[in-house]
């Protein structure tokens, strides 16, 4: 393989991972947008959609189903189990101190993570799990780069999902509804918005998005272990910031390019440093552009 062939090659594997990074950064920087709060607790919701994938999977293991129907129904476990978990941690935890101050509800936050990743490992256990080879290894040779089916899966699903949400948002009663409570939730409640509704909703979306990340996670690489979810979720929050947080077409952009540096950085330098690339980015980034690429799209609030 020569240099532009291996270039080539990590563009395809750092774009795939970005892809994942991309959905788990939609889910903090659409909570941070329409309540200014960082949901530490969005990486263990990523990998417990991944361990509630699992489950489905091997619940169906004795059944004679095809791939695409297992790959189906245990996206719909994963969805939604994270979804009613997300909503449970809205509704338990951060609605009771949503008027409180800050210092509180980011205390809450880191609580809540640490609360959730030490639930996941008692339940499933410290050591890594086997994710079991759902999609077929089927691969291709373009110009000598090898591309998979689980990599073509992972951009569609990642791409459409991306798609959909950015319509959802921009052209439908609901998305009005959360740009609306982003700028003054005083405001909507006198107007009769359901605030209340529409942030337990967001919630409930990011989540989602985050279950879909987890189960391509768990595809992609084989294995997951329940401090995947903690380190994950901080290279995705590098990837809101990245893009700015509380920008929805940021947080896809900045997660698509922390994969593909993460991805040259591990061709290139070493794969062992590749963690190192990704927190290195937030901390330069935090030095000359706190507000992100594409600048922090979040109201002012009296």
């Amino acid at each position: 393989m020569n240099s532009f062939e291996l270039l080539l090659q990590q563009l395809a594997n750092g774009l795939t991972l970005g892809a994942i990074y991309a959905l788990i950064a939609l889910g903090y920087t659409m909570v941070y947008g329409v309540v200014q709060l960082i949901n530490f607790a969005h990486g263990e919701i990523f990998i417990a959609g991944a361990y509630a994938a699992l489950t489905v999977i091997l619940m169906l293991s004795g059944l004679a189903l095809p791939w695409w129907a297992v790959l189906g129904l245990c996206t719909a476990g994963a969805v939604l189990g994270c979804g009613a978990l997300g909503w449970g941690i809205e509704r338990l935890a951060y609605r009771p101190i949503r008027r409180a101050p800050r210092l509180n509800a980011f205390i809450t936050a880191i609580g809540m993570s640490f609360f959730l990743q030490n639930a996941l490992m008692l339940i499933f256990g410290a050591t890594d799990r086997q994710f079991p080879t759902l999609i077929p290894l089927v691969r291709w040779q373009l110009g000598g780069v090898t591309l998979t089916l689980i990599q073509l899966v992972i951009w569609a699903a990642s791409g459409a999902l991306m798609i959909g949400l950015q319509g959802l948002v921009m052209s439908t009663t609901l998305g009005k509804a959360m740009r609306a409570t982003s700028q003054d939730l005083v405001a909507c409640a006198l107007l009769g918005i359901p605030v209340n509704r529409v942030i337990a909703i967001t919630f409930m979306i990011g989540s989602m998005l985050a279950a879909v990340g987890g189960l391509l996670f768990g595809l992609y690489y084989n294995t997951i272990n329940f401090h995947d979810g903690y380190l994950v979720g901080l290279k995705a929050f590098t990837a809101a910031v990245l893009g700015g947080i509380g920008n929805m077409p940021g947080a896809m952009v900045g997660g698509i390019l922390l994969g593909l540096l993460e991805g040259l950085g591990a061709g290139y330098l070493s794969a062992q440093w590749k963690n190192v690339f990704a927190f290195a980015i937030l901390v330069v980034l935090l030095l000359f552009k706190p507000r992100g690429l594409f600048g922090e799209r979040v109201a002012e609030r009296a």
